[in-house]
Formats: C-alpha cells, structure tokens, sequence
C-alpha cells in the first residue's frame, strides 16, 4: 500500500529526528489522503437541503458541532487511542485484527461459535472494504473536479468526462507501482492540509461566532430539536469519518506513533480549521453553501486549488486503490481466495503489489458509478454505508483482542465497547436511509465479495477432505519402496501437497506414466499462518524419510509472498542436500472439484466455485515457480 518501509522499534538505532518527520510526512501522503479530502463534499451535503433542515445559525453550528466532536470520538478517541494499540506484529487491517482476534479466542470447543464468529466479523469487514474502493476513488475526483463549475458554471457538462480521464488515468498506472510516485505524496498533502487551515482561519477570523460550535451542546440541541431529520443529517454528517479506517490499515507501513502524531498535529487540527471556516462562511452568506469549499478562497486562487484538489484526490484514491491489492493478497493466502497473478511492485515493501484482475475490475466499476450517479451529490448517498458497518466489525474483533488477549478489565472493556458500537450502529442506521439513492451497491459489492470468501473457503476445504480420502500415507509409500524401488534419476523433484503425510496425486501420477523417481524428492506443504510475518528460524520444518525422500512445511504470513524455489534453497542448506536449482523440477496437481455433486456447496455456490477454479492463477505465479521447471497435473477430486 507504500513504498514506505516499516518502522522497526526493536531496532537497536532508533531513526533520527529527521527520519521521523519524513515518516510523519509520508503518513500523511497515504494514510490520509481519504478523510484529507472529505471536506470537499461533507460539509456542503450536512446542509442539503433534502434533510428538511431548514437553514439557521443554529443549525449551522448544530452541524459543526457534531463534525467536531464526531472527529474526537470516532477517529481519536477509537481509532488513535485505542484500535492502533492492537497491532499483530505491527501490521493492521481487518484481516490482521480478524487473525489477531482468532488466535486469541483459540478453537475452543466449549465456544465453539466464538472463533466462526470472529471469521465472520472481518469477511463482512473486508467485503465493505472493497464497496468502500469502489466509491472513493468516484466521489474524490468527482468533488474535485466539480470545483471548475465554480468559476465557469459552463464546464459543468464536462466534469465527467474530465474525472472519468483522470480515474482511467490512474487505474492504467497502477501496474508502475506506487513506490514511483509516493515520494511525492507526502509534501502535497502536507501543503494541501496547510492550505485548508489557512483557508479556514482566514474566513474564521471574519466570523467569530463560528467558535460556539466547539460546545457539544450545539451537537444535543441540534439532534433534539431535528429530531425527524436526525438520522439524515448523521449520514452525511458521518462522511467527515470515511477514511479513519485507514489510519488503522496503513499502520504496518509506518508505525503506530508517526500515524497519531500526523493526526494529532497536522490533519485533524487542519480538517476542523476548515470545516469551523465552512461554517464561518456560510454564516455570513448563506449562498456559499452550493460550493462553501471552493467559496473559501478568491476567484484567482480556484483554478489552483481545483488542480491540488484533483491532485490530493488522486491521492486518496491511490490509497484505497493499493489497500483493495493487499487486502486481495492477504485473502488469498489466508485461502479466501483463489490464486490471482501478483505483481510485486517493489523490492523493500513486501505489501506494495500489483493485481491486474483486481486493478480493472475496480477501474470498470468506478467509471460505471460515475457515469451512473454524474455528481458528488449523488454519489454521497451511496457513500458511507460500507465504511459503517466496517467500523463496527473493527470495534467488535477489538474488543475480543482486549478481553481475550490483552485481559484488560472486563467491565471497562464492556463499557467501552458498548459505547463506541452504539456510536457506530447510529451511523449504521443512519446510512441506512441511504440504501435505497444508492447504498444498495456498495452493499452488493461486499455481499458478492462475502459470497466468493466463503464459497471459495468451503469449496476448498471439501476438495482437501476428498483428497485426503483417498490418499495414501506417505511413511507407508516410502516402506514400499524398499520392497520394489523404480529407476531413479539425477535432480530433484518438488511436490506441491496440501500435506505433507500422504503421497501427492503428482507423485503417484509421475510414477505411474514416467515409472521413475528422482535422486531427491522433497513433499511440500506451503502453509499461510495468521501472523504477518514469520520467524527466520520457524520458516522450514522436514523430516528425513529415507530413500533419498524428505517431507518438509514451508511457513509463511499472510503479508508474505511464497517463494518455493527460496524455501527449497533453504531446505537444502538446513539439512545439507545436494539441490541444483537447474536440476530442480516442481510438481503441483491441478485440483478440481466435481463441483456438480459437491455436497455442502449448493447449486449456485458449487457453479461459483467451479467458475473460480477455473480462472484461478498458475501456481508458477503464486509461487514463484520458474515456468520452465513446473509440471501441472490435472486432479478431479
């Protein structure tokens, strides 16, 4: 998701100064760019008229009120001080927090339901995340280019072709790899959250009055006294939020500290400035509230700052583009989903990938929603209700790591929890309203993207129980070597095997067409842990079965991307083998599933399960076999 490296606080030199402002800097280029941008279109959608508030000071200050103390709360007081505090082994995310989470309430069969509930929580998690992809990078642009109409309403026709040719742009991009450009995201969001605190002093000044909003009782009164028009008001209310997820997804990238201190000092007191300088504006001329953004600065000024808007969407969008890339890695190595070609991006940052399929299926998505909805006004209504519902699952699997792995006390954590889920069950709701202007995508985006985990899940967990019926064990196959051992031949045969106590289909079916066996032949299990990263020392795990035979178990985390041929190398340096990496053959078995009486799957599951097979990845990709060494033999199990 960056070019950046990780911090790595158990290093015996810490970074210098220097180095932790630029890492502070580099937080902001790409943690923030989606809450950074929201004030482009949030403010101005609190005031819509469509609400049915009718436009009063009152109401104004009701409006930043709840802004401002929705900032503290959401995003600062659950996202900086309390969700960042659950790292697994420095890397964040719902999938991390999920694995976090399970490998804290264990697989007790006394709470059996606990550990399939937790599975569940950051599936829907990660499925709102992709919904979530799709309609950032849409709305962003969308905002920003709309800030021509400002000065030239004539442009207006033009706005969507124009953000259409900046979103095709950067989908078309992406194979490059963000690390090419990423050095410069950082200074442009840092003179973009400057500009929009000056801009909101500036107005501010004009119109002190503004500075009441900071009395929660603006917040108690407004929601009382619109009681009918609350909820309404708290779903665009709550687009001042989107994005806080990110701070949590973005922190293996650069650490916990530089994430709060970016927010604490630099993007929230530059995001209130502007909202409270909004809402000056607006007190003073009312009009401004077609556009109170772009209406902060004089006419000289717009055509620059649509273009570092357009800039600092990009940005944002960049960022959720590149999340939607790791969270498709982290899913297919936790078996979530097929194997998909994965383009490495980068030679420092492990989670900086490519994923052509993902890549353009985002960009046919994020151009239909802009041809669809033609305006930031009308996407808004399609916006948040994703990013809702992941916020709740985040507060759950949170309070699950505190109670169950943390142990901290049981009654504040309760408390705690019940507080921010309420807080998060209102946006919930109050998104709700929205489904049937267009929430109703999103959803269908995570609904589908829930259906494809758990069928591919389920299907593959059928395949391997078929397989493991009618497998032989592999210490009884090596016995009966001794009693009729067929040719051997020079090299080194690897067998790919979901495991590594029973013979592989490859190695039967090599033996049976060819009827030879290599001098050295290595069974491997490749298994995905529930940790990020895994230790040097815990990496290979083999047996020697004699004959020239070994069964090995390569680990590897879920932020990590499989190197066969690297584990091999390892293998034989461990345990002293002779293995030519020119004389190294790979064998995999092509499995497939009789979808057709796949019991368990149903009719239109096993239909997607069959059709993801078949459009599954090569394993040469995956696993970074040398094409010209792999063997592929078809397996219907």
């Amino acid at each position: 998701m960056s070019s950046v490296a990780p911090l790595n606080s158990t290093s015996p030199e810490p970074p210098s100064r220097t180095a932790r402002a630029a890492i502070v800097v580099a937080a902001l280029g790409v943690v923030f760019g989606d809450i950074g941008t929201s004030p482009l279109y949030a403010f101005k959608e609190t005031m819509n008229p469509s609400h049915g508030v009718a436009f009063s000071p009152e109401a104004v200050l009701g409006v930043l009120s709840l802004i401002f103390w929705g900032l503290l709360f959401v995003v600062t007081l659950k996202y900086v001080v309390f969700v960042l505090r659950a790292d697994h082994d420095g890397e964040g995310g719902i999938l991390a927090l999920q694995a976090l989470a399970r490998n804290a309430v264990g697989k007790s069969p006394a709470h059996g339901w606990v550990p399939r509930a937790v599975t569940a929580l950051g599936l829907v998690g990660a499925g709102m995340f992709f919904g979530d992809s799709l309609i950032t990078p849409a709305i962003s642009v969308l905002s920003a280019v709309e800030g021509l109409e400002v000065q030239a309403p004539g442009l207006k026709p033009y706005v969507v072709p124009i953000a259409t040719t900046i979103l095709v742009a950067l989908f078309s991009v992406q194979r490059w790899g963000t690390h090419r450009v990423g050095r410069l995201f950082g200074p442009i969001m840092l003179l973009w959250f400057g500009i929009l605190a000056v801009a909101g002093v500036r107005q501010m000044l004009q119109q002190p009055a503004v500075f009441a909003a900071l009395d929660p009782r603006y917040a108690v009164q407004f929601l009382v006294g619109h009681s009918a028009q609350a909820l309404a008001v708290l779903g665009a209310v709550f687009l001042a939020f989107t994005g806080g997820e990110a701070l949590y997804a973005d922190m293996g990238h650069f650490g916990a500290r530089p994430i709060r201190l970016a927010w604490l000092f630099i993007a929230l007191p530059s995001l209130v400035l502007n909202y409270f300088g909004q809402g000056a504006l607006v007190l003073s001329n009312p009009t401004a509230i077609d556009s109170p953004f772009f209406r902060l600065f004089p006419d000289w000024a717009l055509l620059p700052m649509v273009l570092l808007a357009s800039m600092a969407t990009v940005i944002a969008s960049q960022a959720v583009i590149s999340g939607a890339f790791s969270i498709t890695a982290q899913a297919m190595r936790m078996g979530y989903l097929p194997r998909m070609r994965l383009v490495q991006t980068s030679d420092s940052a492990i989670g900086e990938v490519y994923v052509p399929p993902i890549n353009w299926m985002l960009m046919v998505g994020v151009v239909a929603l802009v041809f669809g909805f033609r305006s930031s006004d009308a996407l808004s209504s399609a916006y948040g209700i994703a990013v809702s519902i992941t916020m709740v699952t985040t507060t759950l699997l949170a309070g699950v790591v505190a109670l169950r792995l943390w142990r901290w006390n049981r009654v504040l954590v309760v408390v705690a929890v019940l507080l921010f889920a309420a807080v998060d069950l209102i946006f919930v709701v109050a998104n709700s309203l929205k489904i049937a202007e267009g929430g109703w995508f999103t959803l269908a985006v995570a609904g589908v993207m829930l259906l494809i985990f758990t069928t591919w899940a389920r299907g593959r967990e059928l395949g391997l129980r078929n397989a493991a019926e009618s497998s032989i064990p592999l210490d009884d196959f090596v016995k009966s070597l001794a009693v009729h051992m067929p040719h051997r031949v020079s090299g080194t045969a690897v067998f790919l095997n979901a495991d590594a106590r029973t013979v592989p289909h490859a190695l039967l079916h090599n033996l049976k067409h060819n009827q030879v066996l290599h001098r050295h032949v290595i069974v491997l299990r490749v298994l995905s842990c529930d940790t990020p990263r895994v230790d040097a020392a815990q990496r290979i795990e083999a047996r020697d079965l004699g004959h020239g035979l070994w069964a090995a178990t390569a680990r590897h985390g879920f932020m990590e991307r499989p190197d066969v041929p690297e584990f091999v190398r390892i293998l034989a340096y461990q345990k002293g083998l002779q293995c030519e990496a020119m004389s190294t053959s790979y064998f995999v078995s092509r499995a497939s599933l009789a979808t057709r009486r796949a019991p368990g799957l149903g009719v239109l599951r096993s239909a997607l399960f069959g059709w993801l097979q078949r459009n599954a990845g090569r394993a040469s990709d995956y696993f970074g076999l040398p094409p010209n060494r792999l063997v592929e033999i078809g397996q219907r199990t």
